[in-house]
């Protein structure tokens, strides 16, 4: 009986938490798999019912397609230009700098902005004709890109993700920041008295030590890139023509503005799907042992 009591008192401290995930994470995943079966304009009684009608329109469509490989693009350069720069800051600014406080204070500033006014300030930055990026253009002897930037097919996805990497890059750095600052001075100490010089103390030592923090680094921006939204939309609403759309812009351009909420449904449910099926598969075979506690290494398990 008294565990059972036990138990229950469990059981009852778990309802607020269990009714907020109800209500607030469970029931609109399942309103928007129910409503991308539907043909409905968010207005009326929702009873054209379509089945898969709306998934086979979204990959026969072009612009979702690119939508994906928007996202694609921007997971690519984050993970192989925009954590690395954050990972070399970070190794620099754990040195022993005079006022390296306040470069990490400044570093990791632009991250505490919100989206929406980073987006605007870089929208005044990279304005044709008088931004700063065209007179820069200009005085670096670049009038090649002058007017383009966020106005050109060919250059706006590049635009946005220097604008990515200048918001974000901070927040890794003070992630690879913390990890460096974990790992015991003993063990640097012992490398180099067996003869390690500095890139093989950072090769063999400090890497895989800082192993668990570069995954959850990659893992966050992923992710990010996958529902990147506010800075796009502000920015240049998905234009021109379509070429830095990504999928959460798609889905909010059918849903409320051309009234295709079944449609705009079906577009949130493979976002919600490919973040989930890339959480999983991250969490079951890259992050298992940092979850487990165990050591990690270079290689192998």
């Amino acid at each position: 009986m008294r565990g059972l009591g036990s138990w229950a008192s469990i059981a009852w401290f778990l309802v607020p938490a269990l009714v907020l995930f109800l209500v607030f994470v469970l029931a609109p995943i399942v309103v928007a798999v129910y409503t991308g079966f539907f043909k409905w304009g968010g207005i009326g009684p929702m009873d054209d019912f379509v089945g898969f009608e709306n998934y086979a329109r979204l990959f026969a469509d072009q612009v979702f397609l690119g939508d994906l490989g928007r996202g694609l693009y921007l997971i690519v350069l984050s993970i192989t230009v925009q954590l690395p720069f954050a990972l070399f800051t970070a190794v620099l600014l754990n040195q022993r700098l005079r006022g390296r406080a306040v470069y990490r204070m400044l570093f990791f500033a632009p991250y505490i902005l919100s989206e929406v006014v980073t987006a605007v300030l870089f929208t005044m930055i990279f304005l044709p004709g008088d931004g700063m990026a065209d007179h820069l253009a200009g005085a670096l002897g670049l009038e090649g890109l002058q007017g383009k930037w966020l106005a050109d097919p060919s250059t706006v996805m590049p635009t946005l993700f220097v604008v990515m990497t200048w918001k974000y890059f901070g927040f890794h750095m003070m992630l690879f920041l913390a990890g460096l600052q974990s790992i015991p001075r003993e063990i640097l100490d012992a490398a180099s008295i067996d003869g390690a010089g500095a890139w093989q103390r950072f090769r063999y030592v400090t890497l895989p030590l800082l192993g668990p923090t570069i995954r959850i680094s990659v893992f966050l921006s992923v992710i990010g890139a996958i529902q990147l939204f506010d800075l796009v939309w502000v920015m240049t609403a998905g234009g021109p023509n379509h070429s830095s759309e990504t999928m959460a812009i798609s889905m909010f351009q059918f849903g409320f503005k051309r009234y295709q909420v079944g449609y705009a449904s079906a577009i949130s449910v493979v976002l919600f799907m490919i973040s989930l099926v890339f959480s999983l598969f991250y969490q079951r075979y890259v992050l298992r042992r940092d979850l487990s506690g165990a050591v990690t290494t270079g290689g192998g398990r």
